[in-house]
């Protein structure tokens, strides 16, 4: 029999799973097709072996603010979060510590903390407190950055009318100028702070999670996405597969269908209308074809989507040329993960601060100053190539088992995941996409060197195992981390807000009517937000006449189509 629904969604990660529950909970028909054997794309937690669970992508709750929490009441579906107590620190080579971030109870080590920070620095934090110290104000930034859908193509925004300074100006925020928009992260970092150790640590944070503090223009998404951090400041108790737990009963409770194990070898277009789906012949699915009566969202990579999933001929060549030259660069990270017998020991004054529970959930080694960072910079990005130098490795340490026992570590037993490092996109990679696979114990040991120069007690008989992810691991575990990174393509300037992935594709649509964009290479980018879905949703309410419930709220700076 013809299998046909509302919509049809090729991917089930968390952006399918949260839109299902949106379009279902508005009455739709929705199917989920997922080539994997479980949906959550990067939010998933393995166990490499028993009792230690690993997180080999997301690791963070970035996605606090995000309206789906209120509006699809996730926590009646199992959703519950544990909260960090010190959110993050940096350790210097000589054992340098400091903590920065979170709900720090211990009050010596914060008076500590205190005491080291310059009269500037301090300052500063009183300053940025008047949004960053309340919450619903900062949840209020945060939707006007990341929860709110780039205007229309035709509609060009003054600096001074963009979402996020709108917010900075209502609360008449002492630091925020316009020129912020124009600004590399680590400039601005150099205006707002004294401390190289508090600017390297919030620069690495927009590293990891977003766009290099060099790239120009970057400055309010590359900042701000560290306010992510401390606004959430935990993740999903078990793991951040607890959040595709629940986003899947949410789906399932409106009615979605979910085939997993069922890949989509083929988006169904006629006369550029997208009608469907074609499965591979190995999918469990009963049906190899799937119709769509109202659109297909696609939930996988803009290049594939783009170039292998839609027949060539119902696409133009210049704008396919276009995808194709779309920048992979940024998020491509090597992730190893340690179980140990013993919690690191720092040297130096960093064990006096970080002691008695206060071991931060994120530690930034090798924090002394930017050339670190701008010499893997340069490795990683100039020479297309992975750092084989301790000097050039700044890595970030997390062990999650401090705070939530529900990781279920054995006891007597310590598991610190992710460590991570950057490294180039494998197709980037000058010695071929294979190259970073097969010297990946070369780079755990000097990783290990480097972790041993400010934990020395972390010698090999503490080591009970390593694991390893590369980006290769992760395009491979994953199809849509093409580039091997949650972000999909880069996050500087010209890939940035209207521009993401590219001007014509920023409002979620494409060329092919009735099929939209629904993954992390939209606008904003990755890191399990829930805004791709959510600031979606705006577009289809337009397009397919929707009409959600009381429930639906949306962002206070939408600019509809017809403006």
């Amino acid at each position: 029999m013809k299998e046909v629904y509302d919509v049809v969604i090729v991917g089930g990660g968390t952006n399918s799973l949260s839109i299902a529950g949106y379009l279902g909970k508005c009455g739709l028909t929705v199917c989920i097709l997922e080539e994997r054997g479980e949906c959550g794309g990067g939010a998933e937690n393995t166990e490499p072996m028993p009792g230690c669970k690993i997180d080999p992508h997301a690791t963070y709750l970035y996605g606090g603010a995000a309206p789906a929490f209120e509006q699809l009441e996730l926590h009646k579906f199992g959703f519950r979060m544990v909260h960090f107590n010190v959110l993050s620190g940096g350790v210097t080579s000589d054992g340098n510590g400091q903590l920065f971030g979170g709900n720090v109870k211990n009050e010596a080590a914060m008076n500590l903390a205190l005491k080291k920070m310059s009269a500037k620095d301090l300052k500063a934090n009183e300053l940025m407190a008047t949004i960053n110290g309340d919450p619903a104000r900062l949840a209020e930034l945060l939707r006007s950055i990341y929860w709110t859908p780039p205007p229309p193509p035709h509609i060009s925004l003054a600096m001074e009318d963009l979402p996020w300074a709108k917010v900075f100006r209502k609360y008449n925020h002492p630091l925020y100028e316009d020129s912020w928009n124009h600004m590399p992260t680590m400039e601005l970092l150099d205006t707002l702070f004294e401390s190289e150790q508090m600017k390297m640590v919030s620069a690495m944070g927009s590293w990891y999670n977003g766009p290099h503090p060099n790239w120009k223009g970057t400055a309010v998404p590359g900042y701000c996405c560290n306010m992510l951090l401390g606004y959430s400041c935990g993740q999903p108790r078990g793991g951040m597969h607890s959040l595709t737990h629940a986003l899947v009963r949410c789906a399932m409770h409106y009615g979605a269908r979910i085939y997993t194990n069922s890949k989509v070898e083929e988006i169904i277009v006629e006369d550029r209308e997208a009608k469907g789906v074609i499965l591979a012949d190995t999918a469990t699915a009963r049906n190899r074809k799937i119709y769509a009566d109202k659109a297909v969202l696609s939930n996988t990579h803009v290049k594939p989507t783009f170039l292998e999933l839609i027949p060539e001929r119902e696409l133009d060549a210049g704008f396919l040329e276009r995808v194709r030259g779309i920048n992979l660069k940024g998020g491509s990270l090597f992730v190893l993960s340690l179980v140990t017998r013993e919690m690191p020991r720092f040297k130096g004054e960093a064990e006096e601060m970080f002691s008695n529970g206060l071991y931060p959930n994120c530690t930034v080694i090798n924090t002394d100053s930017r050339e670190a960072m701008f010499n893997m910079e340069r490795v990683v990005y100039s020479e297309n190539t992975h750092p084989m130098r301790k000097e050039d490795m700044v890595l970030m340490f997390l062990n999650h088992d401090v705070f939530d026992a529900s990781c279920h570590t054995p006891e007597g037993y310590h598991v610190f995941t992710p460590i991570y490092l950057e490294v180039p996109p494998p197709e980037y990679h000058r010695d071929g996409p294979l190259a970073v696979n097969n010297a990946k114990w070369d780079i755990v040991e000097v990783m290990m060197e480097k972790i041993r120069e400010v934990a020395p007690n972390l010698t090999d008989d503490k080591i009970v195992a390593k694991f390893v992810n590369t980006p290769y691991d992760s395009s491979l575990r994953n199809m849509a981390f093409v580039g091997g990174n949650w972000m999909g393509i880069s996050q500087e300037e010209e890939q940035w807000y209207q521009k993401k992935p590219l001007p014509e594709l920023s409002r979620y649509r494409t060329p092919i009517k009735n099929l939209y964009l629904c993954h992390q290479t939209s606008y904003p980018g990755g890191l399990a937000l829930q805004a791709v879905s959510y600031n979606l949703m705006h577009i289809l309410i337009e397009d397919l006449k929707l009409r959600p419930g009381e429930w639906w709220y949306p962002s206070p700076h939408f600019i509809p189509s017809n403006a």
